[in-house]
């Protein structure tokens, strides 16, 4: 049984190598990638990516605006909190009128690297992403119309939308588009990881160090690799052994991609999270259902590589982890 499960990790890592690959020569079109890491398992982050900064400027004021929800109460940043790595510490997210999700919030942060948007993976770009939060019933409770008038009834928006776009509208493209060129902004490079793999060799300690190579050699960076440690493909929750196991409480949204394509082989399929920052991440997983680093780490070797991890593995491990923090924005 272990035998076949190192093999498949093998062959997948060749996969996702050739993938990682093209994610690499996607983000090179716009951010300066030094050419050796393409034959790193994980690069640095960019220092910063182009963005219109007309747009982004918009983008920032509509993010931090509750006028974007129908009563006034939710903005983007309600849940997705720049000074707490982009994203809110609760379980799942709370939305207009206190109705609670079924999902953890993602960190908005380095979300631009991630190969599709949402758990489930049902946006293939930020600017599709926008609509999602703003329509949904028990976030933003709003539409397109509504928002469109309430932005339209404000000068300075229709100011700034007539300076940052060339045909000067209020429309739902140009919104989805300023909050996408924002999000563009919300890099955190300099990880103490990131200086290592630049060439300071000082930047992490030699236990650290030890914990990367743990961290490669069970298995880890078969899913969590590239620029953003994870991102950039799906993974089944529960590859090596039965995640959900007995359990009878299952909700729709454990099931994954499943809901989106209806195909039995994507059921309890996931995006992979990004490990940027995930020190500062907690509770994790898609239903924020793990409380500590330390649990996800010990859940993840158990259900997704079958292998439990002595004392010294995991604080290595987690040791590793906690480089991954880079420079947020306050």
């Amino acid at each position: 049984m272990f035998s076949d499960i190192v093999a498949g990790c093998q062959m997948f890592s060749r996969i996702v190598f050739a993938l990682f690959v093209a994610q690499l020569t996607a983000v090179s079109a716009y951010a300066e990638i030094e050419p050796n890491y393409f034959y790193q398992a994980i690069a640095p982050l960019p220092t910063s990516l182009e963005v219109d900064r007309l747009q982004a400027d918009l983008g920032e004021k509509l993010f931090n605006d509750p006028i974007l929800s129908e009563d006034g109460t939710i903005a983007c940043s309600s849940c997705h909190q720049l000074k707490n790595a982009g994203m809110d510490s609760r379980k799942v997210a709370v939305g207009i009128n206190g109705a609670a999700g079924d999902m953890n919030t993602p960190t908005v942060y380095n979300a631009v690297f991630n190969f599709v948007q949402f758990w489930d993976g049902r946006s293939p770009s930020l600017e599709q992403q926008v609509e999602f939060p703003i329509t949904s019933p028990i976030e933003m409770g709003s539409s397109w119309a509504s928002v469109v008038n309430r932005l339209s009834g404000v000068s300075e928006y229709r100011d700034q939308f007539r300076y940052a776009f060339e045909d000067g509208e209020v429309s739902p493209a140009n919104i989805s588009r300023a909050l996408a060129q924002f999000q563009r902004r919300l890099v955190t490079p300099n990880s103490r990881f990131d200086r290592f793999l630049s060439g300071d060799q000082t930047a992490i300690s030699e236990f650290e160090q030890r914990g990367y190579e743990r961290f490669k050699q069970y298995g880890c960076i078969s899913c969590h690799n590239g620029i953003n440690v994870g991102g950039n493909m799906y993974a089944k929750l529960g590859l090596a052994r039965d995640y959900y196991g007995e359990r009878t409480d299952l909700k729709a949204h454990d099931f994954g991609r499943y809901n989106i394509t209806g195909r039995e082989e994507d059921l309890y399929v996931f995006k992979v999270p990004s490990l940027r920052n995930v020190a500062l991440t907690a509770p994790y997983l898609h239903d924020g259902s793990v409380e500590t680093l330390e649990e996800v780490v010990n859940g993840m070797a158990k259900y997704q590589l079958g292998r439990r991890l002595p004392e010294e593995d995991l604080d290595l491990i987690l040791a590793f982890l906690q480089t991954l923090t880079g420079e947020v924005q306050n």
